[in-house]
């Protein structure tokens, strides 16, 4: 059923807005959004989706349609209070937003709304940040206050970081916001800049969602920017931006093995994503196959954040490798579950969809989310008529 048949049936009204904010995959650049580092993100056509009317000023209803939610949660914007129970923990995404544009002097609307999503909740594919977007998005249709991408995207950040309590870099919010159809984001997360190139033609993306659910507010996203902060600390350094390996390898007794590693996966993924950009302008689709690779080994082995799931997926992938139409694979997100992400030539994608989900359903006996799918434009509203 559409979000704008639930919202009638929910609200016995039509809805005057529909929202549609994309989840994102990022092909290359991971853990280092926090880091001044540079990442390279696409918007995806699975998405979170709202339909909404303004209500009374003041008062709010959500129905999360497919939460488990029997009626529609209701609050007032004079209580944004950060939830604490489990089961309102979704929320917080949303007062979250609703704080933020407060806090900015916006006078927030009234509204009645129902949420809707054709994208996996915790694999990876930045649901939470297309839930943020989608709400900002939201409150500037009703509120007639209007950011720009980068603007929103911060409102966006500072609410996960202040409500759902993870620390976040901004490359989550700003490919949701800032994607294009057909084109990789280029993202500097150091100064906010962006650019954009183009998906190799013939090429399709597959993500593959282990269903294994990571939740990064539980420590271990918090652990990893702590341990790479105590690196920089040790070395008298205030970035990894621009580093030379040398750095690490001088002061490797004094880092220790576990902030070595840390260290040099960050310097390593941040000259990757450099490669992998000028990977993509030359069409060499067989570098982008090792970066992504290469990629995905330090993040198991340097990081450690990935998960047995993951790795036999990536593992997999290029055991059916470049001679059948692999690019290149890799898992992606924050890790401890949640997606891998394939590049794949385009008539070769239904079956190495086929090959992972049947190698996945081998070797840990339940089924494998996989779904092909491309480089959309971020999120925006729709006039409903």
């Amino acid at each position: 059923m559409s979000v704008l048949r639930t919202f009638e049936e929910t609200f016995d009204t039509g809805a005057t807005v529909k929202i549609v904010a994309p989840g994102r995959i990022n092909l290359i650049g991971e853990h280092i959004d926090y880091l001044d580092g540079e990442v390279m993100p696409v918007a995806i056509d699975r998405s979170i989706e709202i339909a909404a009317s303004p209500a009374p000023a003041g008062e709010c209803e959500i129905f999360p349609d497919g939460l488990g939610v029997g009626s529609p949660v209701r609050f007032s914007t004079d209580d944004l209070s950060r939830r604490t129970a489990p089961e309102e923990s979704w929320l917080n995404y949303i007062v979250g937003v609703l704080h933020e544009y407060q806090s900015a002097g916006v006078q927030l609307p009234g509204f009645r709304a129902v949420i809707s999503s054709t994208l996996p909740i915790g694999a990876g594919l930045s649901s939470s940040a297309a839930l943020e977007t989608g709400i900002a998005l939201l409150v500037e249709s009703f509120s007639e206050v209007e950011q720009d991408v980068v603007d929103r995207a911060l409102i966006c950040q500072r609410a996960e970081h202040e409500y759902a309590g993870v620390p976040c870099g901004i490359m989550d919010q700003l490919a949701v916001g800032a994607g294009r159809e057909g084109q990789v984001l280029r993202l500097d997360c150091r100064n906010l800049s962006f650019s954009y190139y183009p998906v190799p033609d013939g090429v399709s993306i597959l993500a593959a969602d282990t269903g294994v659910k990571h939740a990064l507010g539980d420590g271990e996203y918090k652990a990893r920017r702590e341990d790479c902060e105590e690196a920089l600390r040790i070395l008298g350094e205030d970035s990894f931006r621009g580093m030379d390996l040398g750095v690490i390898e001088r002061n490797r007794d004094a880092l220790g093995d576990r902030l070595y590693r840390r260290s040099l996966h960050a310097i390593g993924e941040m000259k990757r994503v450099a490669d992998f950009a000028e990977a993509l302008s030359a069409g060499d689709e067989e570098q982008l196959g090792a970066l992504m690779k290469a990629g995905h080994e330090s993040l198991r082995d340097n990081y450690e954040v990935s998960c047995p799931e993951l790795d036999a997926l990536v593992e997999a992938a290029y055991e059916f490798g470049p001679d059948r139409g692999l690019v290149g694979s890799r898992m992606t997100g924050g890790g401890f579950g949640g997606s891998t992400v394939s590049l794949v030539k385009t008539d070769s994608a239904s079956n190495l969809k086929t090959f992972l989900e049947k190698r996945y359903r081998e070797k840990f006996g339940r089924a494998l989310n996989c779904f092909i799918t491309s480089a959309v434009d971020g999120a925006h509203a729709v006039p409903v008529d």
